[in-house]
């Protein structure tokens, strides 16, 4: 896996760790597995990370941080990937879930919607189970393509490394 590709867009350990709003975590934000760059953390962060970008409450980065804390995952690569749903691809991601869970449920969407408080209010009624069972279902399927692609991609590439190491010509000492 490209390392260095990853490294340039995280921010160091030590800035994370000097940041004075995470002091009361102590010793455990010093724990070398939580930075660690290997196929593990990262096919691990990659599952908490999609697994936490749909769950729909404020508060995805430190469920991120805390899942990533407990599996000793990468924790900025967790918590960064908890923003594939930001405020711009929200509504339709989520409207993407509402619909899974539409289809999971055997259920219609309501037709001639129109657009007001009293309208949206009463729709919220109606479509939370859906929405909720949607996100669930994304969320758990994301999370598994996450960490399997991740497993499997970094296998082909140190796969990759070894073959062209492999016919590399050597170098030969004569002496």
């Amino acid at each position: 896996m490209p390392k260095k590709l990853i490294q340039r867009f995280l921010p160091s350990p030590e800035t994370i760790k000097d940041h004075k709003n995470l002091q009361f975590l102590g010793d455990k934000l010093h724990d070398p597995n939580l930075w660690h760059l290997n196929r593990r953390s990262v096919a691990m962060a990659f599952a908490i990370g999609l697994l936490a970008a749909w769950i729909p409450t404020p508060g995805q980065m430190v469920i991120a941080a805390v899942a990533a804390f407990y599996k000793r995952a990468n924790l900025p690569l967790s918590v960064a990937l908890v923003w594939l749903t930001n405020p711009l691809t929200m509504p339709p991601l989520f409207y993407f879930a509402y619909r899974v869970g539409l289809s999971a449920l055997g259920m219609e969407p309501q037709k001639n919607f129109v657009f007001s408080v009293d309208n949206v209010m009463g729709g919220i009624a109606d479509s939370w189970q859906p929405f909720l069972i949607g996100c669930f279902i994304v969320g758990i399927s994301c999370s598994a393509i996450g960490y399997f692609g991740i497993n499997a991609f970094w296998r082909y590439y140190i796969n990759q490394k070894w073959l062209a190491r492999k016919l590399r010509p050597s170098k030969q000492i004569n002496l």
